[in-house]
């Protein structure tokens, strides 16, 4: 039977009674349970509650920077079956204290019997012109290895889920009869300042971060479902009289028989050394409680930090944490680099004046083969960013980057000299291009929590 939709919502007709259409929030249980049988990790006919309630919250809750029209969906208006599906959330991120618009796709979804007819191509489109529609310089996706490769994304911009995790017998046991010396309880609504400020403070630390306003961190707190599976849980850190030292925020559920803090961060004269074995005896306790909720007879397999490398808690943890967790990668997009580069201007003009090339009057020009950009500069200031054709094609110019390795640099996750070693085509002219190109793009940490 055929299904009626309002012909507002569609936004292409694929043919054969299929559409790509807009969400509404009518579609909030049909897509939770689409989510929640392609998104789990145990298969289909084990579909996953927390990616349901993830689902269902955008759809169905109030959300700072989500609508319920932000999902696309592909649709059999013969049946009413959901094919494909994906979204866009909407969020801002700071590069060296700049602010960049970003928009994250997310829950890309595809039947199995439905994949490689181009619905997620399609899908988008959409959601890169609904990105661009609002300001967005950049978009960022976590996914699967090389996938969304296909859609102009790099691959490597910025370190994801990295970190390094414990077992049993790391966790720092109290003597007996002590106290524990520090405790965790739940964050409230009145902590949200306090946690606020110590987040942007450890934002300090990043090249990129994403930034919180007050909304945000509200959503975080009251807004989402109990089982939604992007929820960070909020501890707030105190002294035995009750002072907040600090906050700790971790997944609802463990992730792969762990339980990681994803946020932990203390006031400026607090011992991080002193109370980090709280910290963990806290992480093994409530993981094997979740354990137990999760119903998995293994039981709690390890806990961790999840967070940079440079992050403080390491440098008192040498020998805690044996296993160290090789970190992920954001997929990263820019459609427009010299726009990105104008509007990040600043900090790239601060690194030079810093540098051995202080008031630097010139050009760079650099080469992806099949197009480049010209950056000129006129004492110290970057006065121009233009798109520029190498002529002949990919041979000339100053340096090279294949592809679109060029973010890698320009977001700091690789230095020059590691894109040059992995790419037998990267290549830069000379010392004056080689010292330019490491003051202007260094190698530097990021961290980032998106908005979910």
């Amino acid at each position: 039977m055929k299904t009626s939709l309002d012909e507002k919502t569609i936004l292409r007709d694929l043919g054969n009674g299929i559409v790509l259409r807009r969400s509404t929030s009518a579609d909030a249980e049909p897509l939770a349970e689409f989510n929640a049988r392609i998104q789990s990790d145990i298969g289909a006919d084990q579909p996953d509650p927390y990616v349901a309630a993830w689902t269902r919250d955008l759809l169905t809750k109030p959300h700072p920077t989500f609508s319920p029209g932000d999902f696309t969906i592909v649709q059999d208006t013969t049946t009413g079956a959901i094919l494909s599906a994906m979204n866009l959330i909407s969020q801002t991120w700071s590069y060296g204290g700049i602010l960049i618009g970003v928009g994250r796709p997310e829950l890309v979804s595809t039947l199995p019997e439905y994949r490689n007819r181009g619905f997620v191509r399609f899908q988008f489109e959409v959601v890169h012109q609904w990105s661009a529609e609002r300001g967005e310089l950049v978009q960022a996706i976590t996914g699967i290895p090389y996938f969304y490769r296909l859609f102009g994304y790099e691959f490597g911009g910025l370190n994801l889920a990295g970190g390094r995790y414990g077992y049993q017998p790391n966790v720092p046991k109290l003597k007996q009869g002590e106290e524990e010396p520090y405790r965790l309880r739940p964050a409230i609504e009145a902590d949200l300042d306090f946690i606020a400020s110590l987040y942007q403070r450890s934002c300090q630390r990043y090249l990129v971060c994403c930034l919180r306003d007050e909304a945000l961190w509200r959503y975080e707190l009251t807004g989402k479902s109990e089982k939604n599976v992007d929820r960070m849980v909020l501890r707030i850190i105190e002294a035995q009289d009750g002072e907040p030292l600090g906050f700790l925020g971790h997944p609802v559920i463990n992730w792969e028989a762990s339980l990681p803090a994803q946020e932990y961060e203390l006031k400026p004269g607090i011992s991080w050394e002193a109370v980090t074995p709280s910290v963990i005896r806290y992480l093994w306790a409530t993981g094997e409680s979740n354990a137990l909720r999760q119903g998995k007879s293994q039981g709690l397999g390890s806990f961790g930090f999840m967070l940079d490398a440079e992050h403080p808690v390491f440098q008192v943890l040498k020998d805690t944490l044996p296993h160290n967790r090789k970190p992920y990668a954001w997929y990263l997009r820019v459609p427009d680099l010299p726009a990105f580069l104008r509007h990040i201007t600043p900090v790239l003009e601060r690194r030079l004046a810093v540098s051995a090339y202080s008031g630097y009057t010139g050009e760079l020009k650099l080469t992806f083969y099949r197009s480049g950009i010209r950056l000129v500069f006129e004492a110290g200031c970057l006065v121009k960013v233009e798109d520029w054709q190498p002529v002949p094609q990919g041979h000339s110019g100053d340096a090279a980057f294949p592809g679109l390795t060029f973010l890698q640099l320009l977001f700091g996750y690789r230095t020059l000299e590691e894109l040059g070693y992995a790419f037998t085509d990267c290549w830069w002219e000379n010392d004056r291009v080689y010292g330019l190109l490491n003051v202007l793009f260094p190698k530097q940490v990021s961290d980032v929590w998106p908005v979910s």
